[in-house]
């Protein structure tokens, strides 16, 4: 089983904003909703604290108050690509150090936690309540975790 003990603090850092990262990406994807989504991103964790003991390493991540990283974007672009850059390199680290098992529960998490933030505020117009917008971000995560 992999924990945090198997990370440098800076890897570990990198680790936990990989799922938050994405919650913000799909967040300012569009207009409205933040509060709702920051929610949605809250409650995922809460809910995956529950499902302890499936992953040692994602109760360890989950046990961790979301972390963001703190570099300031002149734009909604700039920010969107450094989360990607973000979600690549935690997800790289986790490959390296962590079982195939875990990397696939991490990925899931990181990915799930995306789709209920865009789920959190039901956008007009659309069947699911996503907005192209909001799917194009979850694609890019997709892309970003390796999973598409």
């Amino acid at each position: 089983m992999t924990t945090h003990a198997d990370f440098t603090k800076e890897e570990w850092e990198k680790v936990l904003e990989g799922p938050t990262s994405a919650g913000m990406i799909v967040t300012t994807a569009e207009h409205g909703g933040t509060f709702r989504e920051v929610f949605a991103m809250a409650k995922a964790y809460t809910e995956a604290r529950k499902e302890h003991g499936s992953s040692e390493l994602l109760d360890e991540i989950v046990a961790h108050k979301p972390e963001t990283d703190r570099t300031r974007a002149h734009s909604p672009e700039e920010m969107r690509e450094h989360g990607l850059q973000d979600i690549r390199d935690a997800v790289a680290l986790v490959e390296a150090k962590a079982t195939p098992a875990e990397l696939g529960d991490y990925r899931l998490f990181v990915i799930s936690l995306a789709k209920r933030v865009a789920a959190a505020k039901k956008e007009k117009g659309s069947e699911d309540g996503i907005s192209p917008a909001e799917a194009s971000a979850i694609a890019e995560i997709e892309t970003a975790l390796g999973t598409s």
